[in-house]
């Protein structure tokens, strides 16, 4: 009988001589025949992980005998799963997540035990003395949380941002695995960097533009962006949040900017929204679901558009400088109590727990046509002249019977690749239509594009991205979906914009496939 599994197909079946200096644990098989010596590195409570003489092996304990100091009780197993990384998950999004989880299953949760770091919860069955699983969510941030796993002091990251190419280099050399693979990460929920002024701010909108300049140090009086005469005071995250992270990875960095000296830095979104809302001529870049006691600026660009953070703005990421919550996953078996708590997160139960928790949720959301003015008034007011009202009409003649998805699918600067959020858009449509619980009977893919270039070219661009996207999700598809659903595609280019067309940032909202459905 095969009862472990090994990272090299040569190291299979390990014979160890008789004489093999003993060290924390033997493994032997039930027979006698085999037998595997090394240092217990963990047990999930069905499978041992063992560093060896010849590398790291997984041994399925169902197949053998433990004996050593080292060697765990089976019969009083208790799965522990540590999760590290950004502190908003941590103390919000993952506990929500894990009661909403406990309830499901029908278990009993502790009071969290708190301590300065961490906050651990135990999950009990009925008539079972020991816990059935703790959940440890050491309270850091992003990067601190890629350090702890990269060190095998985690066994799941929270992160408020997609990991750097630096971290999963360090992560592969580790022997985690690919953490960009898809198997590897998902989210959770959704939030928004917004920026953030006290109430009695007189400014009420300002530019992406003007928030780098700001950020920068090349505005440095608020008299600049139509405020009072007084010098800005800046406020972000620490250094290793994933809030501050993702604000230089999406606004500093394209912008080829860097940060202005005398920055004040606060240990979370929570400390710095508070700090903000008392600081008259302060100005912050937070979390959307903690900047209720601030006020949050629109963003806007020099065509008027203003976009507001928003659930339905955030979920289509309309909105620009949104902030998916990912977990991301080491290339190793997981307890089974942990990856029934994984499965849990992307279920509909889930995205109540969410919603509840104040962040922003994954479930699908519908939008008929009437209720999107704004959008039907860019594209009168914005549209190219070469759009033409024909086009304009075939587009409302085509979309008023339909109502539109929350799930939009927008695109990594200069690739046709789908971001992050986009591509758990993906994933989530496709068992939305596996499972048939997609009350449609017609969805349309229909492209988007910006205004740069002749409206005939976009229009083709356009319709190759909406191709695109219905291709990947039926290759998501597992099984099959339901002959009754029609999947087709349309592009009306640049015909409705939503951000203007004279920066980076705006041309990118610009770029999009949305899901229309009948």
């Amino acid at each position: 009988m095969t009862f472990f599994r090994a990272a090299s197909a040569a190291l299979f079946f390990v014979i160890l001589a008789s004489g093999a200096q003993a060290q924390d644990i033997t493994l032997t098989s039930h027979d006698g025949k085999v037998e595997v010596t090394g240092t217990l590195l963990g047990f999930d409570g069905e499978f041992y992980r063992v560093d060896t003489q010849f590398g790291e092996l997984t041994v399925d304990g169902s197949g053998v005998t433990c004996d050593g100091p080292a060697c765990p009780s089976l019969t009083d197993f208790v799965a522990e799963i540590r999760f590290s990384g950004a502190s908003a998950m941590a103390e919000a999004v993952l506990p929500a997540l894990l009661m909403g989880f406990a309830d499901h299953e029908g278990l009993s949760i502790s009071e969290p035990h708190i301590d300065a770091k961490s906050q651990t919860y135990a999950l009990h069955q009925a008539g079972r003395d020991a816990p059935l699983g703790r959940f440890i969510f050491d309270v850091s941030n992003t990067g601190q949380g890629f350090a702890d796993l990269t060190a095998d002091q985690a066994d799941i990251v929270m992160a408020l941002r997609e990991i750097r190419p630096s971290e999963q280099m360090t992560a592969e050399t580790a022997g985690l695995g690919d953490l960009t693979d898809v198997r590897r990460s998902r989210v959770v929920a959704l939030d928004a960097l917004v920026p953030v002024v006290a109430r009695d701010n007189p400014v009420r909108q300002i530019s992406p533009t003007d928030l780098v300049r700001v950020f920068s140090g090349a505005i440095a009086n608020w008299s600049d962006l139509g405020g009072p005469d007084a010098p800005i005071a800046l406020h972000l995250p620490d250094v290793g949040s994933g809030l501050a992270q993702g604000f230089e990875d999406q606004l500093l960095g394209p912008a080829n900017a860097t940060l202005a000296d005398g920055t004040i830095r606060h240990h979370n979104s929570g400390d710095l929204v508070r700090a903000v809302a008392k600081d008259p001529f302060g100005i912050g870049i937070a979390s959307k679901a903690e900047a209720e006691t601030a006020r949050a600026l629109p963003l806007t660009g020099g065509c008027g558009h203003a976009l507001v953070a928003t659930r339905q703005s955030i979920k289509t990421e309309d909105y620009p400088l949104t902030s998916p919550m990912f977990l991301y996953l080491p290339d190793r078996r997981l307890p089974r109590i942990a990856r029934q708590f994984l499965a849990y997160t992307q279920s509909e139960d889930a995205q109540m727990a969410i919603r509840d928790a104040g962040f922003v949720d994954q479930a699908p959301e519908a939008m008929r046509l009437g209720l999107q003015g704004d959008r039907l008034a860019n594209a009168v007011a914005a549209g190219g002249a070469e759009v033409g009202l024909e086009e304009l009409q075939r587009m409302i003649d085509t979309l008023r019977p339909m109502a539109r998805l929350s799930l939009s699918f927008r695109f990594e600067a200069g690739s046709s690749r789908p971001d992050a959020q986009s591509r758990s858009n993906i994933r989530q449509l496709a068992q939305q239509l596996e499972a048939g619980t997609l009350d449609a009977r017609k969805l349309v893919f229909i492209g988007f594009s910006d205004g740069d270039g002749p409206a005939a070219a976009n229009a083709r661009i356009a319709l190759l991205r909406a191709k695109t996207v219905r291709n990947a999700v039926l290759s998501s598809v597992e099984t099959a979906i339901p002959d009754s659903v029609e999947l087709e595609v349309d592009a009306f280019g640049e015909a409705m914009p939503m951000a203007c067309d004279d920066t980076d940032w705006g041309r990118k909202v610009n770029r999009r496939v949305e899901v229309w459905v009948q």
